[in-house]
């Protein structure tokens, strides 16, 4: 069994009952300084939590990341990202050594960027994790829920706009080694007005048993914008320090 680390925050099958009862947790930070030509700073912070269960599992996510540029000219500095997600899941599993779940996940997100002034989920429906090795398994979810959301026309915030939804999600872990993680996640929430995706791929490599590097590569899509001088497509391209407690 490999170290304790914060490659391992997320996947608690194979240990006792007794560590399964125990929060793990990591958190993540990352900051970017440029200058010369071009003054950059950007700040990445992400608070992963994880608990298992022999019929339970719970999950969730606080990500923020902001990012400004300074004017060569004016000197004034110009935000160019800012953006807050939150999410968290609870499964139900019909036995303990079931594949199959029910769960309950809900999000949140304030993305200054993305035409939007707030949007947010509930979902419930059906998950299953079928593990493919030792080191490798995959989660599936399908469900319907409900979504608001907020968009913004011309600097305005409009009124709450809600409908319901299809969600279907998908997300791989595998160990590549006892040191190293590849993750990949892919979720997509349709709805009748606007189809929100949020993808993301990362790779971990341990520094020592609490400390990690990971680099990733994550991506927003919403279908429908109110302004057209907003991109559909937000990504984000990160190198952050991984601590778990």
């Amino acid at each position: 069994m490999a170290a304790p680390s914060a490659l391992m925050f997320d996947d608690n099958d194979g240990m006792a009952d007794a560590a399964k009862k125990e929060w793990q947790i990591s958190a993540e930070l990352g900051v970017l300084y440029t200058s010369g030509n071009t003054e950059t700073e950007s700040f990445k912070g992400k608070l992963n939590g994880a608990r298992e269960y022999v019929s339970w599992r719970h999950k969730g996510v606080l990500d923020y990341y902001k990012a400004k540029q300074t004017d060569q000219e004016t000197g004034e500095d110009e935000t160019t990202a800012d953006k807050l997600f939150a999410s968290a899941q609870t499964n139900y599993k019909f036995a303990p050594d079931s594949v199959s779940s029910l769960f309950v996940f809900g999000s949140y997100e304030n993305d200054k960027f993305s035409g939007y002034d707030y949007q947010a989920t509930i979902v419930t429906g059906y998950g299953a994790r079928y593990r493919y090795s030792e080191n490798l398994y995959a989660d599936y979810e399908i469900g319907p829920g409900y979504s608001w959301r907020k968009p913004i026309v011309d600097d305005v915030v409009q009124e709450t706009e809600t409908s319901a939804i299809l969600r279907l999600a998908g997300n791989m872990v595998w160990d590549i080694t006892e040191n190293s993680r590849f993750n990949a996640l892919l979720a997509s929430e349709i709805g009748e007005d606007n189809t929100k995706t949020r993808a993301e791929v990362s790779v971990s490599a341990n520094i020592n048993a609490s400390l990690a590097m990971k680099v990733s590569v994550s991506g927003t899509h919403n279908s429908y914008v109110s302004d057209e001088t907003i991109e559909k497509l937000d990504t984000e391209t990160a190198v952050t320090l991984v601590y778990t407690f």
